[in-house]
């Protein structure tokens, strides 16, 4: 953003000056007569560098829609600039600071002589390399327009499979969450209460029973070494996660899970099939096409087998059979891409895999949903039920604790 100071006549026909904010000198100039001022003189003071110290992410919905708006606007035959520039100008000032920012700064850079492709690589945490690389193609083959309405599909495509994948798991989390607020205010309110009664029989009481008013105890009176136990085994395993090695062996543990392995190798396969389709249909480099895939498969275990592709095909091979030496690929995608390499459609090959899987997915997310809500039910029925039947065990058989208590 440009701040310019400048001196204007009003309505009134008094002299008044000041400083506005603009992308650009023509932008300061019609904001000044939106507000009624006749421009005298503007100068240029100084460029707000205060808030790029600031790191910013966009919405991705809103990179959707601006993706899909510019697409448009350039096929239109509106310049790169100007289009940018009603992209700041639409934005709401309030709701999409972050856009708005990332808009006039990149509206700043190509007006200083950058390409679109390198002004949006200074923005890595709102345009992937995928983003950059299909930009970059599309301005080589003079396809912007084409290339960015493929993003936009691309995103929303991206956007669709992780809310789905998204509201399937929201239902078990909110049941996971009562129970262990139920659980917990069983065993700190509830508990005690009957253990004073119990205490009273002055007999022993059932071993069910028994353990859970010393946990109520425990829970009780040493609440702090319960939560800082808890709270460090979180943090040691989120810092295993994160390092390289835990990165490494969870990503391959994930994919030999009972349920839930097939659901994140379907989700790896789909991303994979989609994002190379769309970069080769781009003209990238068939190498730089992989590099770019396996950094945004988000599986260890899939961007090995993928770099190993690369080296494959970077000896001579083709791609059919470099795929086929590494099992984390199904042998149909195998065959699709194979055929694909003799009909020269590797992409519509790919982006039919993509469709496939995402249906398998969505499938695959229903019978999930479907299988998930019986057994949550069933696991806080034993937990709650569990509880409930330890403390009104000894009032079964009171008969034995009374009698006990007497001799």
């Amino acid at each position: 953003m440009i701040t310019f100071s400048y001196q204007a006549r009003d309505t009134t026909g008094r002299i008044v000056s000041g400083v506005q904010e603009a992308l650009n000198e023509e932008n300061a100039v019609t904001a000044l007569m939106s507000r009624g001022l006749m421009v005298l003189s503007l100068q240029r003071k100084a460029i707000a560098s205060r808030s790029r110290k600031k790191v910013w992410t966009v919405k991705e919905t809103d990179l959707v829609l601006c993706t899909r708006q510019l697409a448009t606007m350039i096929e239109a035959g509106i310049s790169l600039v100007q289009a940018l520039t009603t992209l700041y100008e639409q934005a709401d000032p309030k709701r999409q600071r972050a856009l708005r920012h990332v808009v006039s700064d990149v509206t700043t850079r190509v007006q200083g002589g950058d390409s679109f492709n390198e002004a949006i690589a200074k923005h890595p945490r709102v345009f992937n390399r995928l983003f950059v690389s299909m930009v970059k193609a599309g301005e080589t083959g003079g396809l912007l327009a084409e290339i960015l309405d493929r993003l936009a599909g691309f995103l929303e495509a991206s956007a669709r499979l992780r809310k789905k994948v998204k509201s399937a798991m929201t239902y078990p989390v909110i049941v996971i969450i009562i129970a262990f607020a139920i659980t917990t205010f069983l065993i700190v309110r509830v508990v005690p209460v009957f253990g004073e009664i119990f205490a009273d029989f002055g007999a022993k009481l059932p071993a069910p029973t028994q353990f859970l008013i010393d946990l109520s105890n425990f829970v009780r009176g040493e609440w702090y070494v319960l939560f800082g136990g808890l709270a460090g085994v979180i943090f040691g395993v989120r810092a295993f996660l994160r390092s390289k090695r835990g990165k490494q062996i969870w990503d391959k543990w994930k994919l030999k899970l009972p349920v839930f392995g097939p659901l994140i190798h379907k989700i790896c396969m789909s991303r994979f099939a989609r994002t190379f389709a769309q970069l080769i249909r781009s003209g990238v480099p068939i190498l730089e096409v992989l590099d770019i895939v396996g950094g945004s498969s988000g599986n260890h275990v899939v961007e090995t087998s993928i770099k190993g592709v690369a080296d494959d095909v970077e000896k001579g091979d083709n791609l059919s059979t470099s795929l086929s030496r590494k099992p984390i690929f199904p042998p149909m995608l195998v065959r699709m891409v194979a055929a694909g390499e003799e009909t020269g459609k590797i992409d519509t090959m790919l982006v039919k895999m993509a469709d496939f899987w995402d249906e398998e997915i969505e499938a695959l997310l229903d019978a999930l949903t479907a299988l998930i809500e019986p057994m949550l039910i069933v696991f806080l029925g034993v937990i709650v039920g569990g509880i409930v039947i330890a403390m009104f065990l000894p009032i079964f058989k009171l008969n034995e604790v009374v009698s006990t208590s007497k001799s």
